[in-house]
């Protein structure tokens, strides 16, 4: 269809998909992420692992809006809460109390103080970004220090101060100069250290590297005479997201984390992708053996309904005394229908065991990854942690990134043209990796094994059309 053809309407009903990618073209902008993919796509439902197109065909969808919708399209019981809340307290300003957001708060500290028998504190927020910022306000107002520590790879979202955290210079590059950008420390990413065969040797590396900082004060970091850090605290994900689910050696994190303590400075954990049982646990850093001081969630808390995020703090940092009221602010922030719906998401988590499930799942799916990796050389790493798992597309030798290959998995799957089960279909897949090359899964945590068994079958069949082309 032409530009000249398209015709705007208050009132006329566009219904092919030709004429609403016309449209699009000219009325949205395209500094989200929609355009990444070649041809957009639109999507008219979605139930359980699947989304449907304009014609009603099926795509398993397999990252599952970045992790936010962890028990499934459409789940009945949260989208049930959501319509109770509709009808009884739609709305209410953030300056006022009600029962959900209290009793949200509550699960989340009990949560925490399970997982790491810690005493704390809830603050509320509505996306990810927003919650990253209120962490840096509480680092500040504790510490007095406007620096911090993040990790190469590590994504925290494209908000001005969640960018200067956010190893990626593309998110900063066109908006000025960040003097309180993070110093970026390399992951321990096993597979493209000088020791991928070795996860201890890498760890034992990545540990040296970083107390190197605090050796002496010529290293930019550390004051050996006033035993004080010019950085604030550490921005941590137990499992990198954005940059390729990579998991890292079992005791790394137990080992930094001393040194953090040792120095001062403070350690926040950003569970916004690997939260609520994404990794077989609530939260990603119980893996590990390790305290968070700050933990930022949100994402999976609504299964992707109206958003809400927040911060849990310890009490020492986040007490009355230390962040009184106003220290930070949004009109949205704990808004009823999100506190409805994430209140009915930790009902659902508490009522069976989602980690003995999603251990077993993610097992079986792993697996099954593997076999696709001994027949595709393309696939240099498989790696996973319940059911965060990651593939690396490589070329035949294995090892050198091939971005162009996930590229087109990408592509074919938005297609739509694969074949299971006697009918066709699409495969919903997310990129990313430092060398956006990995194929990163994120599932359903309800997904059964047969759907594990198909997903298996349309990734074989993808890979091998995607190395055709």
């Amino acid at each position: 269809m032409s530009k000249k053809s398209v015709k705007f309407s208050s009132t006329a009903l566009i219904h092919d998909e030709e004429s609403l990618l016309a449209v699009e073209r000219e009325v949205c902008s395209y500094g989200d992420t929609v355009h990444y993919a070649e041809r957009p796509k639109i999507f008219e439902r979605c139930e359980g692992s699947y989304l449907y197109d304009m014609m009603g065909k099926p795509y398993l969808d397999l990252q599952m809006w970045y992790s936010a919708v962890n028990l499934g399209y459409a789940n009945s019981r949260v989208n049930e809460a959501l319509k109770r809340q509709i009808d009884k307290l739609p709305q209410l300003a953030c300056q006022y109390l009600h029962r959900e957001k209290i009793e949200l708060a509550e699960r989340i500290v009990e949560s925490v103080k399970k997982g790491f028998g810690l005493k704390g504190r809830v603050h509320f927020n509505v996306g990810g970004s927003q919650a990253v910022e209120d962490a840096l306000k509480l680092v500040r107002k504790n510490t007095g220090r406007s620096r911090m520590f993040a990790f190469e790879g590590g994504y925290h979202g494209r908000t001005l101060a969640a960018s200067a955290i956010t190893s990626s210079y593309r998110y900063r590059e066109a908006y000025g100069e960040f003097g309180d950008r993070a110093e970026f420390i390399p992951f321990p990413y096993v597979f493209r250290s000088p020791f991928p065969r070795d996860p201890q040797a890498a760890e034992d590396h990545f540990i040296r590297e970083f107390e190197r900082k605090f050796e002496h004060e010529y290293t930019g970091t550390w004051n050996p005479k006033t035993k004080r850090a010019e950085f604030g605290a550490f921005f941590i994900e137990a499992i990198q997201g954005t940059g390729g689910y990579i998991i890292p050696p079992k005791n790394y994190f137990k080992r930094l984390a001393k040194i953090c303590r040792d120095h001062g400075i403070l350690v926040v954990d950003d569970e916004i992708q690997m939260g609520f049982f994404r990794t077989g646990k609530m939260w990603a850093l119980e893996h590990f053996d390790v305290q968070p001081d700050i933990l930022v969630f949100g994402k999976a808390l609504t299964n992707g309904l109206n958003p809400i995020s927040g911060i849990w703090a310890r009490e020492d940092l986040i007490s009355p005394e230390k962040f009184g009221p106003g220290s930070t602010h949004s009109t949205f922030s704990s808004n009823t229908l999100g506190t409805a719906a994430g209140l009915e998401v930790m009902n659902i988590l508490g009522e069976s065991d989602f980690g003995t499930k999603v251990m077993a799942q993610g097992a079986y799916f792993l697996e099954r990854l593997r076999q696709l990796q001994r027949k595709h050389p393309e696939i240099g790493d498989v790696d996973g942690l319940g059911l965060a798992m990651r593939m690396e597309m490589c070329e035949k030798d294995g090892v050198t990134p091939n971005r162009a290959l996930a590229d087109r998995m990408f592509q074919i799957g938005l297609e739509g043209n694969l074949e299971a089960d006697g009918k066709s279909m699409g495969l919903v897949l997310d990129i990313g990796g430092y060398y956006k090359n990995v194929i990163t899964l994120a599932p359903s945590l309800e997904i059964p094994k047969e759907e594990i068994d198909r997903a298996a079958y349309l990734l074989d069949q993808l890979i091998t059309r995607a190395k055709t082309k």
